[in-house]
């Protein structure tokens, strides 16, 4: 029989599992108690990262849906749960590693997707969404522009034609009859 202190464990976990959009699983042996906080003041208020068991963990995991990173859970475990941009989450924990090397990121989940530690590392390397945002608004703006000068130019380029024929009617034409000397000379 179950004893309630750890199925209340395996339900908060089943939680966070379910409403994180990301959930990154490392190894932490080796690292302080002072290194584990500086670790989750790094991570910001978007992660919360917790020292699981292994066992408890992949139940929770498992009752959430989530079955590809069961293999993920053996040495020392703990899990960064990220409610908010996965992105600076991922750079935090990549950064930390940098100079730590006893945080190893051994892989997780994202959005539903079980992703390995090189895939959390190229997503570290993404601009934050911000930037990405940025840039997606000045390309489609810049489209938008284009589009309109595009669109603009075969009613400018008439009326700078029609503007060259009136001024070189009005000086004479260079040959070319005005409109009042073509209906006297009939």
């Amino acid at each position: 029989m179950a004893r309630p202190d750890k199925v209340d464990a395996v339900e908060e976990m089943k939680d966070k599992f379910q409403n994180s959009n990301a959930a990154v699983v490392t190894a932490y042996t080796g690292l302080t108690v002072a290194q584990l906080k500086e670790l989750r003041r790094s991570l910001g208020e978007n992660a919360q990262y917790r020292v699981v068991k292994n066992t408890l963990t992949k139940i929770a995991a498992n009752e959430a849906g989530i079955t590809t990173i069961d293999d993920l859970f053996a040495g020392s475990s703990a899990v960064a749960f990220v409610t908010g941009d996965p992105v600076a989450a991922a750079k935090g924990l990549r950064d930390f590693a940098k100079d730590n090397p006893s945080l190893v990121i051994k892989g997780g989940v994202l959005d539903g997707k079980a992703l390995s530690a090189d895939e959390f590392k190229k997503l570290a390397d993404l601009e934050s969404r911000e930037v990405l945002l940025a840039k997606l608004a000045g390309g489609m703006k810049a489209s938008m522009a284009k589009a309109a000068a595009t669109f603009q130019a075969p009613l400018s380029k008439f009326v700078r034609t029609a503007d060259a024929l009136r001024s070189k009617v009005e000086q004479g034409g260079a040959g070319t009859p005005a409109p009042a000397e073509a209906e006297s000379a009939e």
